[in-house]
């Protein structure tokens, strides 16, 4: 059963009370506002539904795993919802609306998720560790934007690896996903799994996330996942050792006629982005969204809501720094003229 609450009420102050009344070409994230400082949620998928914004969580909480390899103290075991109406002055939390319990296949580890609306149903995408500690990708249904989800009996077939996000354009939906180290991605090549999983060394070109459309049906890949190439200013891919290179936490969005990929590179602690011309990219790299935030992870999602544009993310500042206890925070994101973002200051 969710656990439905009203957070706090802002007054009827304007939606995303950090916006800013003109385009800068610098912003702070460090003091924007929480959606919830009384408990937590990290890795936030923001959309617009019905004419108000819904965020999507990982609900952190004090897990009893204290072995940090490949991340194993991010233990979540729940996804939370958040809606804030258009005037801003509420904002409602819905906890559980997918439970690992509920996930047939699961064993641990809910990760960061995803939701897409096609018709009148909506489908989350997540993923999890299966019996065999092989991160896969899975999908569930519900008919309300705030749950509570349905999974389906088994992980969508040709997936594999961490944070899925999901981008529409034209009508077609695809799903982008990966994710290094914990994320498991180094065990995969040309979709096919490795007997022992590798980084490329320094001067190879970096991993990259992958991309599919999805099946008219939205629980199945139409095609076989594709590389997201990331290239530098003189077109050749990223290196492994290159600090921009992705890691985790990918996220597509359109502006204008420009499609933008935007990842965390995680070891560095950076939101970057890349630009192209559709959705399966090459991407050039172009800069930096989001300075490093208090905590290890980074992880964010950018929507248009009022004719402006919104960076959610997270940091682990009300937990004091413990990187597995993070809080969802959000600020106004600004395009430039030239298709570049404004740097938001993390801290």
């Amino acid at each position: 059963m969710n656990n439905t609450r009203t957070i706090r009420r802002l007054a009827a102050m304007p939606l995303l009370f950090c916006a800013l009344s003109m385009p800068v070409f610098a912003q702070s994230g460090g003091d924007s506002p929480y959606l919830d400082t009384a408990d937590f949620a990290a890795d936030p998928a923001a959309h617009v539904f019905d004419g108000k914004i819904h965020v999507y969580c990982t609900r952190d909480w004090a897990s009893p795993i204290t072995d940090h390899t490949d991340g194993n103290h991010y233990d979540m075991r729940e996804y939370s919802h958040f809606t804030v109406d258009p005037l801003g002055s509420e904002v409602v939390r819905t906890d559980s609306i997918l439970l690992l319990e509920q996930v047939p296949w699961a064993a641990r580890q809910l990760w960061a998720c995803d939701v897409a609306r096609k018709e009148d149903r909506y489908y989350l995408y997540f993923p999890a560790k299966d019996r065999a500690g092989v991160f896969r990708i899975g999908v569930a249904t519900s008919e309300c934007p705030e749950g509570p989800f349905i999974a389906d009996p088994e992980p969508m077939a040709g997936t594999y690896s961490i944070d899925p996000a999901v981008f529409e354009d034209c009508g077609a939906f695809y799903l982008c996903f990966g994710g290094l180290q914990g994320g498991q991605l180094q065990n995969y090549r040309n979709n096919k799994p490795l007997k022992k999983g590798r980084i490329p060394a320094a001067g190879r070109p970096a991993l990259c996330a992958r991309i599919a459309r999805l099946s008219d049906d939205m629980r199945s890949l139409a095609e076989a996942p594709r590389p997201v190439v990331v290239l530098d200013a003189q077109g050749k891919p990223l290196k492994a050792e290159d600090p921009h290179r992705f890691f985790e936490a990918a996220w597509l969005h359109k502006h204008g006629d420009i499609y933008y990929f935007s990842y965390s590179t995680g070891t560095t602690h950076t939101i970057c982005y890349a630009t192209g011309d559709n959705p399966y990219g090459p991407f050039t790299y172009r800069g930096i969204v989001l300075t490093p935030v208090v905590g290890w992870t980074t992880h964010h999602s950018i929507c248009e809501f009022g004719g402006r544009w919104y960076l959610f993310f997270h940091d682990a500042a009300l937990s004091g720094g413990v990187s597995s206890l993070r809080s969802t925070k959000y600020c106004e994101l600004v395009h430039n003229p030239d298709g570049t973002i404004a740097t938001i200051q993390g801290k």
